[in-house]
């Protein structure tokens, strides 16, 4: 009853029955309406407060990279979370941290790193940095210390697997040293494609930035070979980065090869789960990542990631048109690389179905 209301009930006398029952009906209504207000006060209340407690337990931060599915802090039980198509969409839960990478993929640029570590960020014990740090390979971040790359790394669950990667820390020399100084069981991706397609790849990426810039550019058969003598120019750093065996030599007088595993890069582009399925078991983690969450997109040429309701394919500059080269460069090309794919093979135990030179196939 509002005082208003009472104020008028006592004023007033009741001369007889029926004007006494009004009263009552009034007086009823009245305070029926009150006590349907207050009930929606303390409905609206506990609203605020679960609110509240809502944004305090769940924090958005532009830090962190969720799989597709996520944990619930307190039930341990999977969510769906759409931040793995969406990096822009960043929730920490309760319970997480931001912990140094257990596993870093450490190159070959433009072999697919970027598209495995989208294709592994849908695991649901994965936690991926969305960017590359260059942590171990660029002085002026190592001198910031490990503090400083850890508040880099994205929150996760004690039993997720956190994973950066920068392609750079695969030739630059120093950096196995220094991240097994940071931790001496943790444990390495290097990803190989046919090396000569790999060159290609690295000129195309540097031409359409120089194309972008209106800045001149030589061929690709001009920087490959040497017009002197002909030969493969092995002073043109896209050359030079293809002849794996001799950057990862490096990486196994530091790390025992069990921390080290090999991603097929021109079978990650055909048959993506298979080669999914294998750094699961390198990691030691279930098999999550299904046909269910990988999709071949007849319009892009390629696999995308998929949730219930989404789609996501890497952006346009992956996946560029390589330049036309002349058969004669790729032949000479082949050849060249023939001996170091082969001392390679023999170094990691596996081979590559890489395209032979013309003189081996007659």
């Amino acid at each position: 009853m509002t005082p208003g209301s009472e104020k008028t009930l006592v004023s007033y006398a009741q001369p007889n029955a029926a004007e006494h029952v009004t009263a009552t009906k009034v007086a009823s209504r009245s305070s029926y309406m009150t006590l349907g207000k207050s009930r929606l006060f303390v409905s609206g209340t506990f609203l605020s407060v679960l609110l509240v407690f809502v944004v305090l337990s769940v924090v958005y931060t532009g830090s962190s990279s969720n799989g597709l599915l996520c944990v619930d802090s307190k039930t341990h039980t999977t969510v769906q979370n759409n931040s793995v198509l969406h990096p822009e969409m960043r929730i920490r839960f309760r319970g997480t941290k931001r912990r140094l990478p257990q596993c870093i993929i450490i190159g070959v640029r433009k072999c697919g790193t970027r598209a495995l570590l989208e294709f592994l960020n849908l695991h649901p014990q994965i936690q991926v940095a969305a960017q590359e740090i260059h942590f171990f390979d660029e002085e002026d971040n190592y001198d910031l210390g490990l503090e400083w790359y850890r508040k880099k790394m994205p929150f996760s669950f004690p039993n997720q697997i956190t994973i950066e990667k920068s392609p750079s820390y695969f030739i630059t020399d120093g950096v196995p040293e220094k991240i097994y100084h940071m931790n001496s069981s943790v444990k390495i991706i290097a990803i190989f494609r046919d090396p000569t397609t790999r060159a290609i790849s690295d000129y195309a990426q540097i031409l359409d930035h120089k194309r972008s810039k209106n800045k001149t550019y030589h061929t690709f058969e001009e920087l490959a070979i040497d017009e002197e003598s002909g030969l493969v120019n092995t002073k043109y750093k896209a050359i030079r980065i293809s002849v794996y065996h001799r950057f990862l030599q490096r990486w196994f007088e530091v790390f025992d090869s069990k921390q080290i595993h090999i991603v097929d890069g021109d079978r990650l582009i055909t048959d993506p789960l298979s080669e999914i399925s294998n750094v699961e078991n390198f990691l030691g983690l279930d098999h999550r990542v299904t046909e269910n969450n990988i999709h071949f997109n007849e319009s892009k040429g390629f696999y995308c990631m998929r949730n219930e309701t989404q789609e996501k394919c890497l952006k346009s500059s992956k996946g560029r048109k390589h330049p036309s080269v002349s058969p004669d460069v790729l032949d000479k090309l082949q050849r060249f690389f023939q001996p170091h794919n082969q001392q390679l093979f023999e170094m990691i135990g596996q081979t590559f179905n890489w395209p032979a030179p013309r003189a081996m196939l007659q």
